[in-house]
């Protein structure tokens, strides 16, 4: 009885602990923010996965800087809640929502016909969206979901947009990946997961695959005024791990170090505006700074590899 009064007792001391401590530990958590107040006045944003968490926060912050925000999203009236949201907030945001199913390339290709028809400009594209440790799903086209959305997807819808970048120069690209890339391999010989799937790894081998992505990218459109950097969002309060019990459990119980989707968005903020970064391409940054990048995210030969790997699942040529 002495044991369990003692154990009720010290959970009593660390909730209260961690209650007093808690704006302090959030605080902390929250990383950095950015701090350029750059306008977008005639400027034009493209955003995946606009509708909700960083990508929706993204997409208010940009519109107050005065861009014309396009929203991809692949449940348009999600998005045109978010929009519709963004506007309450700001009456002037320039927002407008389009639909876009990354997980079905017949869908990025009608997508991006149709913007290149109605749209002559493109400033700043933010390959956002994702999904997070899914149970084992194909795309449309058969790839593993995650490996699909998260880097095929937006490979192709970059590669359909690219010109029209290098005609809006000086133009960027920000693809949100993730500190999992540390954890992920890229595994030539099971890249879409066809002879065993785990969950955990194939968001790790995604989230790699954005940051060799954009090495490689970089590399290619070098002297092109059109730079291509990562971002690691941090630990996010959103609907990204609702596959995930565990990963839904932890949240909870450690919500109070984990950043708002406002706090999350930051980075890919800094990317997108930063005076600073101007003529700086092919890094990863993280809390709005320059961030570490794993060895098997650095290098070449496997960048280049996978490169030609995607082009091959899509049937594109991209020189």
């Amino acid at each position: 009885m002495m044991v369990l009064v003692l154990i009720v007792a010290g959970l009593g001391v660390v909730t209260l602990l961690m209650v007093l401590f808690a704006p302090h530990i959030r605080k902390y958590a929250a990383g950095g923010y950015c701090q350029s107040m750059a306008r977008l006045d005639g400027k034009t944003v493209l955003i995946t996965g606009a509708n909700t968490g960083i990508g929706k926060e993204t997409a208010l912050d940009l519109a107050i800087r005065g861009a014309r925000v396009i929203m991809a999203c692949r449940d348009a009236e999600k998005g045109e809640e978010a929009a519709a949201h963004i506007r309450a907030i700001y009456s002037d945001a320039r927002v407008e929502v389009r639909e876009l199913d990354l997980a079905d390339t017949c869908s990025i290709r009608a997508f991006a016909q149709k913007f290149l028809s109605e749209v002559n400009q493109l400033h700043i594209i933010i390959n956002n969206a994702g999904v997070m440790m899914c149970p084992y799903m194909k795309t449309t086209d058969g790839f593993e979901m995650q490996l699909g959305v998260n880097h095929l997807g937006h490979f192709l819808l970059t590669y359909l947009l690219i010109g029209l970048l290098k005609r809006s120069a000086p133009a960027r690209i920000v693809v949100v990946s993730s500190l999992a890339h540390n954890f992920g391999w890229i595994r030539f010989h099971d890249l879409l997961s066809q002879g065993s799937y785990n969950s955990g790894l194939a968001y790790c081998q995604s989230k790699l695959a954005n940051v060799l992505f954009t090495r490689e990218l970089a590399r290619r459109l070098k002297g092109s005024s059109v730079t291509v950097n990562s971002v690691h969002p941090g630990s996010v309060r959103s609907e990204l791990i609702r596959h995930s019990t565990i990963m839904t459990l932890m949240f909870t119980a450690f919500s109070m170090f984990l950043k708002t989707p406002s706090q999350g968005a930051q980075s890919s903020i800094y990317c997108a505006v930063a005076e600073e970064l101007h003529s700086i391409s092919g890094k990863h940054f993280s809390d709005c700074a320059p961030a570490f990048v794993a060895p098997q995210g650095r290098s070449e030969e496997t960048a280049r590899k996978l490169w030609e790997i995607s082009c091959e699942l899509l049937g594109i040529e991209w020189d």
